[in-house]
């Protein structure tokens, strides 16, 4: 859910507003991170709500200085995960996150270290369970060695399949994947490709807006993979929820499904 503090008192993006909509249409998980600059503004929102949703935050990516957006760098040491927890915690007004994820594998830190480090929060209460993102299927192997992964979060659309080579390793060790951006960052819905093309024809036969066939593209597939996913649509308006909600229970026909993937490369 991408909140902001300048949307406080808009009609449709409203953070709190947001929020109640989200979980009165049965939205349980929340997922922000240290990187995003939201937290406050996720913390603030939830308010009186906290014990009704699972909340999840990120911590690992730090911006850099210049404002650009490939001008960031990954901090994955014990020293850090220690010290961003605490301020997650307290710009998220919560004594516990349900799930916190390494936002970004380290190659400077091995990954046992950083989850040795994540796993001595959970024994202190502040963390209930551990995620990775951004990480190799040798990644996953080497921190589940040090303690049991719960979720792995990565990017999972019609154009952006590539964690699916990472599918089997997920079921082996019974880890959630927890999709994200299943419109690919937008390219599906600006784009004029063949892809494009049929989405929309696909999306009229079935009479739900382009948006909402290829977050239910990505809960079909899963289901044709076998696989458990939580499908994080990334809402910045109160009008989508529900369309994103009910995606997760629109049945794509076989062919179409295939169809749908095949165009996407």
């Amino acid at each position: 859910m991408r909140v902001r503090e300048e949307h406080w008192g808009d009609p449709e993006r409203d953070p709190g507003g947001l929020v109640r909509a989200a979980v009165d249409a049965g939205v349980r998980v929340l997922d922000t991170a240290e990187m995003y600059g939201n937290e406050a503004v996720v913390g603030r929102a939830i308010g009186t709500l906290r014990d009704d949703v699972i909340l999840c935050s990120k911590f690992g990516v730090y911006w850099g200085d210049s404002g650009r957006f490939d001008d960031w760098s990954v901090r994955a040491d014990p020293a850090t995960v220690r010290k961003a927890i605490d301020g997650s915690l307290k710009r998220l007004g919560t004594d516990r996150l349900d799930l916190y994820y390494l936002h970004h594998r380290s190659d400077e830190t091995p990954i046992e270290e950083t989850v040795g480090a994540m796993a001595e929060l959970q024994r202190a209460g502040q963390i209930r369970s551990l995620g990775l993102s951004n990480v190799t299927v040798e990644d996953i192997r080497r921190a589940h060695r040090v303690h049991p992964i719960h979720a792995v979060q990565e990017q999972w659309s019609i154009t952006h399949r590539e964690v699916e080579d990472m599918l089997p390793v997920l079921a082996e060790l019974q880890i959630t994947l927890v999709a994200h951006s299943p419109l690919g960052h937008g390219e599906l819905l600006g784009s004029d490709g063949a892809h494009a093309a049929t989405i929309a024809r696909l999306a009229e036969k079935y009479a739900v807006s382009a948006a909402s066939l290829a977050v239910a593209w990505v809960h079909n597939r899963a289901r044709q993979l076998g696989q458990s996913v939580t499908v994080l649509p990334g809402t910045t308006r109160a009008a989508h929820i529900r369309p994103n909600v009910a995606a997760a229970s629109l049945r794509i026909d076989d062919e179409d499904l295939d169809e749908l993937t095949r165009v996407g490369g």
